[in-house]
């Protein structure tokens, strides 16, 4: 029997005009939407959603450049050209040259550092002018900051470089899963916000194919193809976003309702049976309404205000957890091999390998969603990678070759779990735990503070590594398993259960502050208008119980 839970009144969303006969008719409304995305498969909606499916994967598709680079900047460290000419002599007697581990350091995190600078900017731009005008200056500033790198003369202009294009890649990191998450319906977030992380494997296997072919040149187009390679993708996703359509919920959080409804046209399928424009429209009005009737404004500071303290914690916490599960090492895998006495050649093929394997991961992980529900795939996938850093630190004994290919193949096998579990629902439980009215913010001030937890990782990843630092190889390992074990226990704890839940149910259980744990357990019904009203607003009613798995 299903346990009435007291709950304290919240205000009722209004229409601006305060008509009840209006009010009700647009809670009706959304209420059928709501079922509608309940009960509504994925081939349908797959029917329903193609333009929406393409308008997010176009957009998704700027984090190609940013997984390409970031996964370009470890292999490069492997290529005897680019270590000539960026890094310093430290073996005279074989005439080795290596970037020191202060100078990879300063790489790494001057990208980290423009990503701040950009999702800041994004965060307020995004709000503004809005998700498509936002990427397509970003991609402008893209073209322009990938000449610094090209003809970068020293290792100074190379870092400067890294931070000019750190700042798109932060509008990109922004916008991305924001805009997946609000032009299609429930059933298909999950698969559109979680292909961000097909992306970023996407660019990576990229670095490591442009590196094999390139690093057997002894010039300087070992590196400059690299770089160039990087001008492929930002004109033709230029192009089509001059068509593409922006978010209906970004026009309604603007009251501009009749382009909201254009919007939502432009992203679904004609004469498509059982949908019905107005009442979706509805939904995300009565969504919107809810959520300012809960205090909610739309600056930063009121992401650490109220229940959206908690969305924030989550969603921050759950991107802090992507760097601290031991994923840096997957970047450094060219180096880490080469560092174990590989031949650069095999390493950047071994690379390949494991990228492949991170997207036939991805896509499996699509297949595991419909069926799991987050929270549990994400706490299994970060023990899974504790087991394996520990296997990796333990194989770190091993003296002979059979040991370091050993490692290769556990790290392999470390980026598939990465890509299967925690990698790409990291995507769909960020742009589903955060409010949508604070969405591109929570995002924002998440990623943020994931840039700035990977300046210490690299920091750190790069001593670890370098032979002219601590030089401790794969031992690494061990170190990144203590911080995944700390990872595990707080997800256990603090991340709840989005599946299956529309926005509006989502905040119904923070607003009545539902343990983590009980998010999959606790009914909801955000549209119930039967409960006592005073002046403050309605009384809302959640009933916990048991559902049938």
């Amino acid at each position: 029997m299903a346990e009435k839970v007291t709950q304290a009144p919240m205000r009722a969303s209004t229409t601006a005009s305060g008509d009840d006969v209006h009010k009700n008719a647009t809670v009706e409304e959304a209420k059928h939407a709501a079922e509608s995305e309940h009960s509504m498969s994925l081939m349908k909606a797959l029917k329903l959603y193609p333009k929406a499916i393409g308008w997010s994967v176009l957009l998704s598709s700027t984090l190609i450049m940013e997984g390409y680079d970031l996964a370009l900047l470890g292999s490069l460290y492997a290529s005897p050209a680019f270590n000539q000419k960026y890094g310093e002599l430290v073996d005279p007697a074989t005439g080795k040259y290596a970037v020191s581990a202060a100078w990879q350091s300063g790489l790494s995190n001057g990208a980290r550092a423009g990503e701040i600078f950009g999702l800041i900017f994004a965060g307020w731009a995004a709000d503004r002018w809005g998700y498509r005008f936002t990427t397509q200056a970003s991609l402008v500033l893209m073209c322009a900051f990938i000449f610094v790198l090209f003809f970068a003369p020293n290792v100074k202009v190379l870092v400067l470089g890294e931070v000019l294009c750190g700042i798109p890649w932060g509008a990109f990191q922004s916008v991305t899963p924001a805009y997946a998450s609000e032009v299609a319906p429930m059933v298909l977030r999950p698969y559109l916000t979680t292909f961000i992380n097909m992306c970023w494997v996407i660019g990576q296997f990229f670095a490591a194919a442009v590196n094999k072919g390139s690093v057997g040149r002894d010039d300087e187009w070992a590196y400059r193809i690299p770089f160039a390679v990087q001008w492929v993708w930002p004109v033709p996703i230029f192009i089509g976003l001059l068509f593409a359509p922006e978010s209906p919920w970004w026009y309604v959080r603007h009251n501009r309702r009749e382009e909201a409804k254009r919007s939502l046209l432009r992203l679904t399928s004609r004469n498509q049976p059982g949908f019905n424009a107005d009442q979706t429209l509805a939904m995300i009005e009565h969504t919107n309404e809810m959520e300012k009737s809960l205090k909610e404004g739309v600056r930063f500071r009121d992401c650490f205000k109220g229940i959206d303290l908690r969305r924030t914690e989550i969603v921050v916490g759950i991107w802090l957890v992507q760097t601290l599960g031991g994923q840096n090492l997957m970047g450094y895998f060219s180096y880490f091999m080469v560092q174990a006495g590989m031949d650069p050649q095999n390493s950047f093929s071994l690379s390949m390998g494991q990228y492949a394997l991170g997207m036939v991961g991805t896509a499996g992980s699509w297949f595991l969603m419909s069926r799991v529900g987050r929270r549990r795939i994400h706490f299994g996938g970060l023990c899974a990678q504790l087991v394996l850093l520990v296997v990796v630190g333990g194989l770190a004994f091993g003296d002979d070759v059979a040991s370091v290919w050993a490692i290769g193949g556990v790290l392999i096998a470390f980026t598939f779990v990465y890509d299967f579990a925690v990698g790409p629902v990291t995507y769909a439980l960020v742009s589903e735990l955060s409010s949508t009215r604070l969405k591109a913010k929570t995002i924002v001030l998440a990623r943020a503070a994931y840039n700035a937890s990977n300046i210490f990782v690299n920091v750190m990843t790069n001593y670890q590594l370098s032979s002219s630092a601590w030089n401790w190889g794969a031992k690494t390992a061990f170190f990144w398993a203590g911080t995944c074990l700390i990872s595990a226990i707080w997800v256990f704890f603090r991340l709840p259960e989005p599946k299956d839940r529309t926005y509006a149910e989502l905040d119904v259980l923070f607003e009545k502050r539902v343990p983590a744990r009980k998010f999959a357990k606790t009914k909801v019904d955000p549209f119930d208008m039967n409960h006592n009203i005073d002046s403050q607003g309605k009384r809302m009613s959640i009933e916990e119980t048991e559902k049938s798995h």
